[in-house]
């Protein structure tokens, strides 16, 4: 309790002094900084608050949490949503913390944010973690809608649900929303068989403090689409310049993640190489969670 009383007076603080981020610390200031980025538009890091970023602080590292500009806690009705904004946000956090150097784990959409951050700003990031990340969206669309094709190649009505789908424009925000609603509806965002360990993070965090604050912006979606150029990209050569640039890149993405094609898993090891990249057993989307032992000890065996 004093814990969680101390990081709320924490997080209060930034607001009260005018910073419109909600931030949370864990872990020693004189750890290894490492900076989650969640997934979106439209989401928030209170899954991996809520599970993770303890234990990820209790391996040796400076975990600091925060909800990107207009999503989750991090609330402003003048948030942009465009990628640029979140750069120079991410650059007040650095500014902030007194951070030369951060190692930064994106998950889902914030891979896309980490990457075009890396890029532009390659002397901050010690390392980039993509975990379950986004890197060629329009493939990913593609897999989501072959996949459901074909599982529901005699449903007409399914069938036809899928076609209107696909036959949206691929460059709004009612087209992604499309996508991941299928996928989510089939099951493509959870582990086949969960795990007892597993069981009790998702009941203790829907439980706990953090649901309760589980918010989320409908709007952001189409605020990004409607603002950000770069609203349908493939990260996959910005990640090449990257690691010539001499930025160390992982990769750590659950199997049964179904979001993405094997394919696309393939020409990521490819480009992170194979000591630079773990694919988890019995994992989904939310590997953090589905396989958080597994998860730490890759990251620790990584970064540290």
């Amino acid at each position: 309790m004093k814990f969680l009383f101390t990081t709320l007076l924490l997080a209060v603080s930034f607001f009260t002094n005018g910073q419109n981020l909600y931030i949370k610390t864990y872990g020693n200031e004189k750890n290894k900084a490492l900076i989650f980025i969640h997934g979106g538009p439209s989401g928030n890091a209170t899954l991996f608050e809520g599970t993770t970023a303890q234990n990820l602080a209790n391996q040796g590292f400076y975990v600091i949490a925060y909800d990107r500009r207009g999503e989750g806690r991090s609330t402003d009705p003048n948030a942009k949503f465009t990628y640029e904004e979140a750069f120079r946000d991410l650059n007040s956090i650095y500014k902030t913390y007194h951070l030369k150097k951060a190692v930064l784990l994106s998950h889902s959409f914030g891979g896309l944010v980490a990457t075009l951050y890396t890029n532009k700003y390659p002397k901050n990031v010690s390392a980039l973690v993509l975990a379950g990340a986004l890197f060629s969206q329009q493939e990913t669309y593609d897999h989501i809608l072959d996949t459901l094709k074909k599982k529901y190649s005699s449903d007409a009505e399914q069938l036809k649900k899928i076609n209107t789908v696909e036959n949206l424009n691929k460059n709004t925000a009612e087209y992604r929303k499309g996508c991941f609603e299928l996928a989510g509806e089939n099951g493509f965002f959870k582990m086949p068989k969960p795990t007892e360990d597993s069981k009790k993070f998702y009941n203790n965090y829907e439980s706990g403090v953090f649901f309760k604050t589980n918010i989320r912006n409908k709007n952001a979606p189409l605020l990004f689409y409607q603002n950000e150029k770069q609203n349908n990209i493939d990260t996959r050569p910005v990640l090449k310049q990257i690691k010539a640039s001499g930025v160390p890149i992982f990769g750590i993405y659950g199997k049964d993640d179904g979001i993405f094609s094997s394919a696309q898993i393939n020409s990521m090891k490819a480009i992170t190489g194979e000591k630079h990249f773990a694919f988890l057993d019995n994992c989904s989307h939310y590997l953090f969670v589905d396989q958080q032992k597994k998860f730490l000890s890759y990251l620790k065996y990584w970064l540290k």
